[in-house]
């Protein structure tokens, strides 16, 4: 079920985020890439390119600003580039051809589609540079030197508990009925989510704990094309129309916030009952609906620190250095296995809100 990961489930308790935590999955606790040829050293004030997807969440914004901060303070020059809105990835090749020509010694890239940039990513190891995957793995190419990610697999596990925590403290009882949600299928990361939390749900469908109102289980019917809420709520008004004239909806698990906030708009406009909805990425006005008693839960993935984890790779690689990571064994793009530096994602629901953003001047008022 896990198509692009190599490694076992594990349960553990939620730890709490921190830039040094290794992988629960990672058994040799390494340290150093070792085996990459990626840190060779170079001049203190060189071009870093850093290729983005389009502004579809905040995080993305939030990143943008913080690599071209964050890289101008460490010394370098930068170009930081979005893709356009287009679901093409025509934009995204063409910057990172472009970083290539201009002569960056690093290109951090957050993939637009995951197994389309292999020819651009070619280019920029033949011209000497190092090429880190941020935060979406970049499949089929030997190029990719290092991958930047909160652990995906983790954050669907996550994503999969709250969604059973949130419907049996609201009905003690099963059976439950649910509906799923996953990602853009262009999205490495949308399987990864959808494989994690079904490592959770699944056993509890197959035992009848759970029953998926509209048979819908595979991950091709649950995806949502770029990320576009309008299409998660066209695909929810179309499950109440189909399923849920008379059947009550428990709990539906979305893959993130703007994905969340869409199919409670479509429950609220078809007056239901809300559910337990799952979430992803803090976002403000989903801080908010939990904090209202409406979207259930998110996922705290800290985009500060992973923007900062990839500027002292960054650094590291200017240094001569190998970069520190923590995970060898885990991803795998189709033709190798990438070093890794995994974060540690934390489970949010309004009971630990203010515990959770007590540190981030942003969301910290919203718990109040």
């Amino acid at each position: 079920m896990r198509n692009f990961l190599i490694r076992g489930v594990a349960a553990g308790a939620i730890a709490l985020l921190s830039l040094t935590a290794c992988s629960q999955r990672s058994e040799e606790g390494t340290t150093s890439a070792g085996t990459t040829e990626a840190a060779k050293g170079f001049p203190a004030d060189s071009l870093i390119g850093v290729a983005l997807p389009a502004k579809t969440s905040e995080n993305w914004v939030l990143a943008g600003d913080l690599f071209t901060d964050g890289l101008k303070e460490a010394g370098f020059q930068s170009d930081v580039q979005y893709a356009g809105s287009s679901t093409t990835v025509a934009d995204q090749q063409s910057q990172i051809q472009a970083m290539v020509t201009k002569g960056a010694k690093v290109i951090v890239i957050g993939a637009t589609d995951a197994a389309q940039l292999s020819t651009q990513v070619e280019a920029a190891k033949a011209a000497g540079a190092s090429v880190i995957a941020y935060d979406r793995l970049i499949k089929n190419t030997q190029g990719v030197d290092f991958y930047v990610a909160y652990d995906n697999f983790k954050v669907g596990q996550l994503q999969g508990q709250a969604l059973l925590d949130g419907m049996k403290a609201k009905k003690p009882e099963g059976p439950y009925t649910i509906e799923l949600f996953s990602g853009s299928s262009d999205d490495n990361n949308s399987a990864v989510f959808f494989d994690g939390a079904m490592s959770v749900l699944k056993p509890q469908i197959d035992n009848g704990t759970l029953v998926v109102g509209s048979g819908q289980t595979d991950i091709k019917q649950t995806a949502i094309d770029a990320w576009k809420p309008e299409n998660a709520q066209r695909r929810m008004d179309s499950l109440l129309t189909s399923t849920y004239t008379s059947k009550t909806l428990d709990g539906v698990l979305s893959p993130n916030d703007t994905l969340a906030r869409a199919i409670l708009t479509s429950i609220k406009g078809a007056g239901k009952p809300l559910p337990i909805v799952t979430g992803q990425d803090s976002e403000v006005e989903s801080i908010k609906s939990i904090m209202a008693g409406e979207q259930y839960s998110t996922i705290n993935k800290d985009t500060r620190n992973l923007v900062k984890q990839t500027i002292q790779m960054v650094k590291d690689l200017q240094a001569g250095k190998q970069p520190e990571i923590n995970d060898t064994k885990s991803y795998d793009n189709g033709v190798k296995v990438v070093p890794s530096y995994l974060l540690e994602p934390q489970i949010v629901t309004k009971d630990n809100a203010a515990e959770a953003y007590a540190n981030d001047p942003n969301l910290a008022p919203l718990t109040k």
